[in-house]
């Protein structure tokens, strides 16, 4: 797939034969992204090396387009007004990132763990989030539409004024966390676990809380009443 004549979702595996890890982005001498095969973070020869040149490259660059940084920590940076196109960061850890109108499209953070993270203002489409750890995470004043939240943990965090249009919290766990004033058309809560959720202000009726044919569908109670907080505690709904 190419984006602007850019090759995205580049997935070269590990030369390490056994490995199925995908392998880390290359670059060549001015710092630029190669598609040369390369080795995951656990098996490259020089990981110091490899680190730096990931976090220059973000640091320097505006527009990054089919970058592949599996498994890495990122700590105290600023990626506000960057735009990200089918990068690859399944498996890293973002600890206390500031990050405000920021652009995800065809990205990737599955099994990635969020802590003390801002943000802010982003636009996301197409990303996916399947089985990520958000802790004192704001998601606020977001578009985050038809992205995949499927099996996230979020503990105290926030999505208030988000646009989640057609967005999937399938088997999501979710704990002190908020929807207020959200924009959840078509988006899907099936099987989720909901402790301390509010939902105050959101479109609850064009969600999905229920599998087709429950009587509850739409998170509604018979009365036609947007359930209550107590009423989107503890298990499953």
């Amino acid at each position: 797939m190419t984006f602007g004549g850019i090759k995205i979702f580049i997935q070269n595996k590990c030369l390490v034969n056994y490995c199925k890890n995908n392998a880390l982005s290359t670059f060549d001498q001015n710092g630029n992204l190669t598609e040369d095969k390369s080795y995951c973070l656990e098996h490259i020869p020089d990981p110091g090396l490899i680190k730096e040149q990931i976090y220059n490259y973000i640091a320097n660059n505006d527009k990054i387009v089919g970058l592949n940084a599996c498994g890495m920590n990122f700590l105290d940076i600023n990626l506000s007004n960057k735009q990200f196109f089918g990068c690859n960061f399944s498996h890293c850890t973002f600890t206390n990132i500031h990050s405000d109108n920021t652009t995800l499209k065809m990205c990737i953070f599955d099994y990635t763990v969020f802590y003390d993270c801002n943000l802010i203002n982003n636009h996301s489409l197409f990303t996916s989030y399947s089985q990520c750890t958000f802790t004192h995470t704001l998601f606020t004043s977001s578009d985050m539409i038809q992205s995949n939240f499927n099996c996230i943990k979020a503990y105290q965090s926030s999505f208030d004024n988000s646009d989640l249009y057609n967005s999937r919290f399938i088997k999501a766990t979710l704990v002190d966390t908020s929807f207020r004033n959200c924009n959840l058309k078509k988006s899907n809560f099936i099987d989720s676990k909901r402790v301390n959720v509010s939902f105050k202000m959101s479109n609850t009726r064009e969600a999905v809380f229920y599998t087709l044919g429950s009587g509850l569908e739409t998170g509604m109670d018979p009365n036609n009443q947007a359930l209550s907080n107590s009423d989107y505690s503890g298990g499953a709904l």
